[in-house]
């Protein structure tokens, strides 16, 4: 039995655990953040390890929609994890991932989980692979410059305030979200996180400005942005635009927003993270005002196999049984008959020969249709055991679009 055994967190030690989870991160959390992450915590579904009165690790679950392939699923978000200093190396991470992933399999919650992890190279002992990217772009503004076809319609980009920006944003988002692979759901208390505006947060930026595209009397996108400045390498500064976020309904809507963006005055350069076939190069004259750098966002793991593929459709009909290894989760050890014919898809357990040998990590980095199965079979980390299903499962997993996750760095909260 373990010196420090889980529990769930009561309600009057939220405040030191939550306090403990931001330290863990080096992060300081004031009493309106604390108030913000309470209101979208469940503490039914929160654990923590004590020393005596002392919160010394914690990790939550938040249930979220998550958009995949063909329509949505829930997901269960995994997030404020943390172990304090004093106690690493004990196997406390690893005990509460264990007890999240059973209580959702022996409960039949989410058939998959999801988290955005400050360090890549946790959680893949755990069956989680990186399924989304985020591409880090740096625009230079002086060389942005429109191709002369590009239809910026005829709507126009007002700037609000933030109480009268929040509803168009709201809606817009889910709208948005519904064919957006990656993006999840967001109530109430997930915008008031997105949304914080600390000046403690801002990193020596300035607060959020709210540009809203309307056309005829509606809104259909928006950018949220800041201005900072960096050195420019001759003693002065360079401002800089981040933006932050930015949704779009059209591709009208969103040659105007960067059109926008790109216009405003006294700045150098644009930074954003956006998705790695973001349009934004394909717009301009000069496709290298745009440099990114792709990096590692959501990770995905499935709890339940079945439902988990199930759930989703696929691009090309399929007939194939999987051979899942998954030493974290016992219960997904074994074969699965996967069979798609446009909405219909039916995957259970069956006793016919593998076509596939995968790990849950694999399935996981595959689910969202953006790591190809035959880019992991190049690594050595799926087996394909009957000749030529290989190619057309990658080509049955991926989406239309490059899934993206547009959220900050802590999953269920934004």
């Amino acid at each position: 039995m373990s010196a420090f055994p889980l529990r769930h967190v009561r309600d009057q030690e939220f405040v030191p655990w939550a306090r403990m989870i931001a330290d863990t991160y080096g992060l300081d959390r004031s009493e309106e953040e604390l108030a913000d992450q309470r209101a979208a915590t469940d503490l039914g579904r929160t654990l923590a390890a004590f020393d005596g009165e002392t919160p010394i690790a914690g990790s939550s679950v938040y249930r979220r929609m998550l958009t995949v392939p063909g329509g949505v699923l829930p997901v269960a978000g995994i997030a404020s994890v943390g172990v304090a200093p004093t106690h690493r190396r004990r196997g406390l991470l690893t005990s509460m991932m264990r007890a999240h992933l059973t209580d959702l399999h022996e409960r039949r919650r989410e058939p998959i989980a999801a988290l955005r992890p400050s360090e890549a190279g946790i959680y893949g002992r755990y069956g989680f692979g990186p399924a989304t990217l985020g591409n880090r772009l740096r625009c230079d503004r002086r060389a942005v410059r429109f191709r002369p076809d590009t239809d910026f319609g005829d709507g126009t980009v007002l700037l609000y305030d933030a109480d009268r920006a929040r509803p168009h944003l709201e809606r817009v988002y889910d709208r948005a979200r519904a064919t957006a692979v990656g993006w999840p759901d967001r109530q109430a208390v997930h915008w008031a996180v997105r949304l914080a505006d600390h000046p403690h947060r801002r990193d020596g930026a300035t607060s959020l400005r709210y540009a809203v595209h309307q056309e005829d009397g509606r809104a259909t996108g928006y950018a949220l942005y800041r201005h900072s400045s960096v050195p420019d390498g001759h003693g002065g500064s360079a401002g800089v635009v981040e933006v932050v976020e930015l949704a779009a309904l059209s591709r009208q809507a969103y040659a105007a927003l960067w059109r926008f963006v790109a216009g405003i005055d006294l700045v150098t350069w644009i930074d954003y993270e956006g998705s790695v076939d973001e349009p934004l190069p394909h717009l301009l004259a000069d496709p290298r005002a745009v440099r990114g750098t792709p990096v590692d966002r959501l990770w995905v793991r499935p709890v339940d196999v079945g439902r988990a593929l199930a759930g989703r459709t696929y691009r090309l009909p399929l007939d194939l049984v999987l051979d899942v290894r998954d030493d974290f989760c016992p219960w997904n050890t074994g074969r699965h008959r996967l069979r798609a014919e446009g909405d219909t898809v039916v995957c259970e357990p069956t006793t016919a020969p593998a076509d596939l040998r995968l790990g849950a990590a694999e399935l996981g980095a595959a689910f969202l249709g953006g790591t190809a199965l035959s880019t992991l079979a190049a690594a050595g980390r799926v087996e394909e055991l009957r000749p030529g299903v290989l190619s057309r499962a990658s080509a049955a997993f991926r989406s239309n679009r490059e899934p993206w996750y547009p959220g900050g760095w802590a999953f269920p909260l934004y």
